[in-house]
């Protein structure tokens, strides 16, 4: 038996996403590990610890006994508290310590994925108690190592990997929310429509569809007379849509042509990540 032709995709991506990883940190003086993401209150030591935790946690590893510090003023939720807790316990480590942990992680997950053989509607361990499939799993854990690894470049400005595997995966999981975002989020009157127009290393159009009972829908298909068309690049729509910036700070980059009160109201709700 070898991975089910459905994960593969998601295999490939998760591999090269966090092999860039390694190689971008692997580098790092002390100091650097300390350099503030745009991924809010997470330093790149806090990010590796980060993946390092959630790759754990799909190993089978059990959690660590931690108590969170109280002046922690960003975890507000459980969910917060859930992803804290395989950071804070890594914030004392040194680099090398970082570095050896992610390469041995890294090695431990490869094995277990070159050797999956459960269906990829399995149900596995996901974040506070619940459960997934190992589908889900498998394409978040490639989501979140994408998304991060462009933290990481950010930060230590080295850009690339735009348009790498895991990039196809982040443009399908963020379109998969935007019908929310416009139609509940943001109000988009029924019968209407809304297009996102997105260029650069990924480029595609796609139409919000509001039906006549207020639900969205999303395809690829032009509308002959949207409510709003956004364009933007492709690194900004993923910066807004995961909440790395705000549409404020990136005026400049986004073209918004017809209802801008509308059009405003979707950018204020752009960010769907946790």
């Amino acid at each position: 038996m070898t991975v089910h032709p459905s994960l593969q995709t998601y295999a490939d991506a998760w591999t090269h996403s966090i092999e860039s990883i390694a190689e971008l940190v692997s580098p790092l003086t002390e100091g650097e590990w300390n350099g503030r993401t745009p991924c809010p209150n997470w330093s790149v030591r806090d990010i590796v610890s980060h993946i390092i935790g959630m790759e754990c946690e799909q190993l089978g590893d059990p959690r660590p006994i931690h108590t969170l510090p109280r002046d922690l003023y960003h975890v507000q939720n459980d969910f917060a508290r859930y992803m804290e807790m395989q950071v804070d316990v890594r914030r004392h480590h040194t680099a090398p310590e970082m570095t050896s942990e992610l390469e041995y992680t890294i090695i431990r997950r490869a094995r277990q994925l070159r050797n999956e053989t459960r269906a990829p509607e399995t149900m596995t361990r996901a974040p506070l108690g619940a459960e997934q499939t190992l589908e889900l799993a498998l394409r978040m854990r490639a989501f979140d190592v994408w998304v991060h690894e462009q933290d990481l470049r950010t930060t230590l400005g080295k850009p690339g990997n735009l348009d790498s595997p895991g990039a196809t995966i982040v443009r399908d999981t963020l379109l998969a929310a935007l019908p929310k975002v416009v139609a509940k989020d943001a109000g988009a009157p029924p019968n209407s429509a809304v297009v996102l127009d997105v260029h650069g290393p990924v480029e595609f159009l796609r139409t919000v569809r509001v039906d006549a009972e207020g639900r969205g829908s999303v395809d690829g298909a032009p509308s002959l007379g949207p409510a709003v068309t956004l364009a933007m690049d492709w690194e900004t729509y993923v910066r807004l849509a995961c909440g790395r910036v705000r549409a404020s700070s990136v005026a400049d980059d986004i073209k918004a042509e017809g209802d801008q009160d509308l059009a405003a109201a979707i950018l204020q709700n752009f960010a769907v990540t946790p």
